[in-house]
């Protein structure tokens, strides 16, 4: 029998492993896909929000408690829990150290990266990377890895953890830990979440998955329908950026996402424009544009640009629609003519230019025109034009398993002692809707960390555990 059983492959179950094992345990790891694909959503990421209130090696400047927390508080809308959001804030000020040792490197973000220079540490290589140093250290250590072992079954009497199963095998552990994703590939289930809309439309359907295809929700469906664990979250709250319609059904991942929103306009398939895309720095905001899409006519729009934008964002994987004059593009698109030309034309008439700067909040706005545009806004007038068209994309869900400082799953408001849970499946406590870049992962390294530590504790004992740096975290 294992000490410990890790149910998931990405980034939490991965710091969950590893801590676990540090502390003494014997540790299996369950991940459901082969290990050509292993590592979830974690393998598409890109960096860490990181507090730090002075320059640290990658990071410049500094980005204290009070600010990253008023950042969460922003894009949350106040759907936090405050204790375990600022659990998350100072965690993630310390963790670099405890990442390097087992092999992950930063780098300097690159001069376009979404001004995140300051807040965001950039892991060397992304993801990908990050998930190997991750499985090579934990190889390195004794934990047990088994690819291509989806749980779909959990024994758990009273609270507590018995048994996981696993393609018909039923193994036992002293404790587990929870670390399997969301349910952001599981198409029936965003269906019945999301319904239909009021034109009849079923908005999931044209949704895309940046990520795994592997998040099926399986373990989380499980822990709500067979033990009535308690939950947390809206289903249809999700971590949603606009990507390239273009993209792949799984696994776009960084590369498709649309970046240049703020530097031009997005118009719908009626052609006309629908919320301010100059509103706030586009790393705070990003992350609300998949879910404006997913309300528009056929969950479709299209960003455009002229000339004067070109450098001035990462550009996508695949090239947008290039025409020399408004008219054409719009053809192009397949917008009506007529009226993409009348929202232009009144978008252009409406700018008050000042001086320009995309890395501020500048003064270029609109006045007269709803809605209005706040800042970077220019006339789209220096040709040749680009459309690109968009489509929400779909990182990870938002419903998950409540939890407390322990990372322990609680069932009719009592915590398991020996059943934990990080990650995607416990984001929900942190993020009731919206998302500032590089959260996710700060949230599961802090919980897989926490997890990791209690899980070893719950199956050793405390006074059998070998003390740890992350500890700390778990105190």
């Amino acid at each position: 029998m294992f000490d410990v059983l890790i149910v998931g492959g990405g980034n939490a179950a991965l710091c969950a492993a590893l801590c676990a094992r540090e502390a003494g345990a014997s540790v299996l790891v369950l991940e459901s896909s082969p290990r050509e694909w292993r590592g979830g959503n974690s393998q598409h990421t890109r960096n860490l929000r990181c507090m730090h209130d002075a320059p640290q090696d990658v990071l410049i400047d500094a980005y204290p408690e009070e600010e990253y927390w008023r950042d969460l508080l922003a894009v949350t809308g106040g759907q936090t829990n405050e204790k375990l959001a600022r659990l998350v804030i100072r965690a993630s000020s310390t963790c670099r150290g405890w990442m390097r040792k087992h092999g992950v490197h930063f780098q300097p973000p690159l001069s376009g990266a979404l001004h995140v220079a300051r807040t965001n540490a950039f892991f060397m290589g992304g993801g990908k990377a990050l998930i190997n140093a991750y499985y090579r250290s934990a190889e390195a250590l004794g934990v047990q890895i088994r690819y291509d072992s989806p749980v779909d079954k959990l024994d758990i009497q009273d609270g507590r953890f018995i048994a996981a199963y696993t393609n018909g095998e039923r193994i036992e552990a002293r404790a587990c830990v929870l670390a399997a994703g969301g349910f952001e590939s599981n198409r029936e289930w965003l269906r019945e979440a999301w319904g239909q809309n009021e034109r009849g439309e079923w908005p999931v359907d044209n949704f895309l998955i940046r990520g795994t295809r592997f998040n099926q929700g399986v373990v989380l469906k499980h822990m709500f329908e067979e033990h009535q664990a308690d939950k947390i979250g809206d289903p249809t709250q999700a971590h949603m950026v606009a990507i390239d319609a273009r993209a792949p059904l799984y696994d776009g991942g960084i590369c498709t996402r649309i970046d240049c929103v703020s530097l031009g306009v997005v118009v719908n398939r009626q052609a006309e424009r629908f919320y301010d895309e100059g509103e706030d720095f586009w790393p705070k905001r990003y992350a609300i544009w998949g879910r404006l899409l997913a309300n528009q006519p056929e969950q479709t729009a299209y960003s455009i640009i002229d000339s004067k934008a070109v450098g001035r964002f990462m550009p996508p994987v695949f090239p947008g629609e290039k025409a020399d004059s408004l008219p054409e593009l719009a053809a192009k698109l397949g917008l009506d003519v007529d009226m993409f030309m009348q929202t232009l034309n009144s978008y252009n008439a409406s700018c008050k230019v000042g001086t320009f700067d995309h890395t501020k909040l500048d003064d270029c706005h609109t006045e007269g025109v709803t809605p209005a545009k706040t800042h970077w806004a220019l006339p789209l007038d220096r040709p040749p034009f680009y459309g690109y068209a968009l489509r929400p994309g779909v990182t990870f869900t938002y419903q998950g398993l409540l939890t407390d400082e322990t990372a322990a799953v609680r069932f009719n408001d009592q915590p398991s002692n020996n059943l934990f849970v990080a990650g995607e499946m416990m984001a929900g406590n942190v993020l009731g809707k919206g998302y500032t870049a590089g959260i996710g992962m700060s949230i599961g390294t802090a919980f897989g960390r926490i997890a990791g530590v209690n899980s070893a504790k719950a199956a050793l004992g405390a006074e059998h555990v070998i003390p740890q740096e992350a500890d700390h975290a778990a105190a």
